[in-house]
């Protein structure tokens, strides 16, 4: 339930996106804000909106639900939504919120990269977080670890070329709001098939 939670303020936000006309400096959620819109990045503007709006009611959620606690990486993920969602909005500027997804993603990836380093006995952060449901040796937690780094850095580029790239970020919105979910789930189907005889429950 919880991972459901997070894409809620991406759907807000891709249908504030697709709803709103990127000449529209006047938006309704803009002026009640008393945000200023920028020439034709108005409909990236609202979206911003919606989105740290829905994740601070999200995140809201989970410090309650979580006997008023967050994770390390919900607070890393809600601190670089206000920041960069802040940021965007500030200074009618979208290439902040663009920026946004790809530092997220090589964060998580240089993160597990660098995780076995920080630990005693020196296993990855993957073997923390999969003990409880797969069986590996040494090598096949090294090996799990680095296609995690591999996934975020493969999602850190898609970002960077649906933003920054292909067509001007023309489809970044379409990428963002469903390019993340389509690139994890095709992950962990992978995932599971690969190591579907390592699982400890059936």
């Amino acid at each position: 339930m919880k991972p459901l939670l997070d894409f809620i303020p991406l759907i807000i936000f891709f249908i504030l996106y697709k709803k709103t006309d990127k000449m529209d400096a006047n938006h309704p959620l803009l002026t009640t804000f008393g945000l200023s819109g920028g020439v034709d990045n108005n409909h990236i503007l609202v979206g911003t909106l919606g989105l740290v709006i829905a994740t601070l009611l999200v995140y809201g959620y989970l410090f309650i639900s979580q006997k008023f606690r967050l994770d390390k990486q919900q607070w890393f993920v809600l601190l670089m939504t206000v920041v960069f969602g802040g940021l965007t909005l500030a200074l009618s500027d979208d290439y902040y919120i663009r920026l946004k997804a790809v530092l997220i993603n090589l964060a998580f990836a240089i993160g597990l990269a660098i995780s076995p380093l920080f630990n005693k006995n020196k296993q990855p952060i993957i073997h923390k977080l999969f003990d409880p449901i797969l069986s590996l040796s040494q090598s096949g937690w090294t090996k799990l670890n680095w296609a995690w780094v591999g996934l975020f850095v493969l999602m850190a580029s898609l970002h960077t070329f649906f933003a920054f790239i292909f067509k001007g970020g023309e489809y970044w919105g379409e990428f963002t709001a469903f390019g993340d979910m389509i690139v994890m789930i095709t992950f962990m189907i992978a995932m599971f098939i690969i190591l579907r005889k390592h699982f400890k429950i059936e």
